[in-house]
């Protein structure tokens, strides 16, 4: 489903990426794993569009999309590509629903139906009872789920992690841990998580692990 031919990215005279090769399968689960510098989270942030390649290529089911412009870039990301981020980056100004909906609206959904699919997501993950609160009341685990309900908004082809448990005390992280694997049973969610976490990497059916900008094998 998501492949990655020779993707090369240095900053300045240090290169990060060296010819990174990979596929990720519809359906997998699959951590991204490596010391601090490997380069794990501008591999994710390349392939989920965020930042583009000095060389090399992104496909979506054969789609390449490094020749996409910013526009066409922005329009595939927002249907196509669910991000998670280790401090959920919730607008805090908007209640949990309000956040949820906000890729739907972006998308062109219409308000009445982006509010009944948010609402749908948050009794999915049990947080029907936080609809209305916004990010500063709820609990760091909570907080969380609301990030990957507004991942999952658009039904997208992949949900890309970076660090999703990094914040979270040992019970909310098993807890997120194990959404993962409940969505991927209900949904066929497919999912890439960058973790320091050994105990979540060996959960996944595949880990990745970058040194020195390598997939090493």
């Amino acid at each position: 489903m998501i492949e990655l031919e020779n993707i090369t990215r240095s900053f300045g005279s240090l290169q990060v990426l060296k010819g990174i090769s990979l596929k990720v399968e519809k359906g997998e689960i699959v951590s991204i794993t490596g010391p601090s510098g490997a380069g794990k989270t501008t591999l994710l942030q390349i392939m989920g569009s965020l930042d583009k390649p000095d060389s090399g290529h992104v496909l979506y089911n054969g789609r390449d999309i490094t020749s996409l412009d910013e526009k066409e870039l922005s329009a595939f990301r927002n249907k196509h590509i669910g991000f998670v981020f280790q401090f959920h980056q919730l607008l805090p100004e908007f209640t949990a629903i309000e956040n949820i909906t906000i890729p739907m609206l972006i998308a062109g959904v219409g308000m009445k139906q982006a509010t009944l699919k948010a609402k749908e997501l948050l009794r999915m993950l049990g947080l029907e009872d936080r609809a209305d609160h916004k990010p500063s009341e709820l609990s760091g685990g909570e907080k969380q789920r609301i990030a990957v309900a507004r991942a999952l908004a658009n039904q997208p082809d992949v949900i890309l992690a970076d660090e999703p448990s990094g914040s979270l005390d040992t019970k909310n992280k098993e807890e997120l841990h194990k959404l993962f694997f409940d969505l991927r049973d209900r949904l066929g969610q497919t999912f890439v998580i960058v973790t320091h976490d050994e105990s979540l990497a060996t959960m996944t059916d595949r880990t990745i692990h970058l040194l020195d900008g390598s997939v090493q094998l």
